[in-house]
């Protein structure tokens, strides 16, 4: 068997890669528990010494990387050097911060010395998306591996590239072998991995669906898992600020790597009062964007990842106009470089959307806006609130501290008033309800696998 990597804006099969059988597996999965056994003697500044020679390797490459990471799965070649800049940018930060976060603490009790201390917990399975192929995992390996735990990459099958690049990388770098390891194997054989007693803890960025399926089988061998799901995010507009302005930063916002991302705004929700002059500027700004080669870095939208995820989207745009919505502009899967190959979708704003639409209570994945109108702020406020999903939210006023007090109402993990939600290595980053649990980067990320063991000395 094979997994197969295809160009999304030629439609041609770039690669086939060999599945690793049962036996490379356990091979592979045995030599990293031996790796950890050694990994976790290290101290904090040798392993800061190679996650620094890693982003080193990364921005060295970066323009390499950048390249696979637009064949494999279509993003904008701009977007993808900045993808590779960002993982750099996690590896120096881990590097730096790792030893503080994780210094064990003192805590007066009954004993005459008291405190925890933060061991790592040995491999973690990460089970990563194509849509961010390097930043996804490098979120997860640069705390993880700076904590003494060595990593485990089970990746989508079509950046199986990307997935032996980030391997290469840290070898490039000087990490020993078996500290990272990629499983090139399909998601129906993630459940034996899990299983796999080398395995002490799991982590997966995806569907809501692939998160139940792998919490219940980590939760079958009681392994610990963090999990980072779909997102609907909303995006508040409240009266006092300029309808056209916050237009722009939504436009820009939907279409955050073509669309195709967990906390790209999606549910736009403008008061009465600005929503007309904000849904008439939102179509132009939609409407003007260059949708074409990914290579072309004056392509501001590029293909979608694969041609099912088009048809999905188009499914959900259908559904949603033949419950009520309006189209005003874009709904359907377009051809710029006249070839009839790419996955591409034009970008798309729905108005009148209403709970109980697809548009509204599904998460969109791709370069699709859908508009719903609010009376006023508690009803902007109700309407967020209205989703299975809590990832991201943002709220754009002219009033910062009303902003930060309707941000504590949101229900999600991340709210930002007057800018675009995005992932940073300072601040931590995960979702509530139906966009998981547990939580990434910062030192609260750096802590979600290690064992936080009590030591008491009389």
């Amino acid at each position: 068997m094979s997994l197969e990597s295809i160009n999304p804006a030629t439609g041609e099969v770039l690669k086939e890669y060999d599945e690793h059988d049962d036996a490379e597996v356990g091979k592979r999965l045995e030599r990293s528990a031996r790796a950890f056994l050694e990994w976790r003697e290290t101290s904090f500044r040798e392993r800061a010494e190679r996650m620094e020679a890693a982003a080193a390797v990364l921005r060295d490459r970066r323009r390499e990387w950048a390249e696979l990471m637009t064949r494999e799965m279509g993003k904008p070649i701009g977007s993808a050097e900045a993808e590779a800049e960002k993982c750099a940018w996690a590896c120096q930060y881990f590097a730096e911060k790792a030893e503080r976060f994780l210094s064990p603490e003192e805590i007066e009790s009954d004993a005459s010395r008291s405190g925890v201390r933060y061991d790592p917990l040995g491999p973690v399975l990460a089970i990563m998306p194509w849509n961010f192929p390097f930043w996804q995992v490098f979120r997860f390996a640069a705390p993880a591996l700076m904590a003494g735990n060595v990593a485990v990459l089970k990746h989508a099958g079509n950046v199986s590239g990307c997935a032996l690049a980030i391997e290469e990388v840290f070898r490039e770098a000087g990490f020993p072998r078996g500290v990272f390891t990629t499983l090139l194997v399909p998601s129906e054989r993630v459940a034996d991995v899990i299983g796999h007693e080398a395995i002490r803890a799991v982590t997966l960025t995806g569907s809501v669906g692939a998160g139940k399926a792998v919490a219940s089988e980590a939760g079958k061998h009681l392994k610990k898992t963090v999990l980072e799901l779909g997102g609907s995010d909303p995006f508040v507009v409240l009266a006092d600020v300029d309808p056209a302005k916050a237009a722009a930063k939504a436009a820009e916002a939907r279409t955050i790597n073509s669309g195709e991302s967990c906390i790209a705004a999606k549910r736009f929700l403008p008061v009465e009062e600005v929503a007309p002059a904000f849904e008439e500027e939102l179509v132009r700004r939609m409407e003007a964007l260059v949708v074409g080669d990914p290579m072309d870095p004056a392509t501001q939208v590029g293909p979608m990842a694969r041609e099912d995820l088009v048809d999905d989207l188009h499914d959900q745009v259908e559904r949603s106009v033949a419950s009520g919505a309006t189209l005003a502009t874009g709904g359907r899967r377009i051809d710029p470089l006249a070839d009839g190959k790419g996955f591409f979708y034009a970008p798309t704003v729905l108005t009148g959307v209403e709970p109980g639409m697809a548009a509204f209570d599904e998460e969109t994945f791709g370069p699709v806006a859908a508009v719903t109108r609010a009376r006023d702020a508690e009803h902007a406020l109700e309407l967020a609130n209205r989703s299975r999903f809590g990832l991201g939210a943002s709220v754009w006023t002219g009033d910062p501290v009303a902003g930060r007090e309707l941000a504590a109402r949101i229900e999600a993990g991340s709210v930002f008033v007057n800018g675009i939600v995005k992932s940073d290595p300072r601040l931590p980053f995960g979702g509530v309800k139906d966009s998981g649990y547990g939580r990434e980067l910062s030192a609260f990320g750096i802590r979600e696998f290690v064992n936080v063991k009590t030591v008491w000395v009389a």
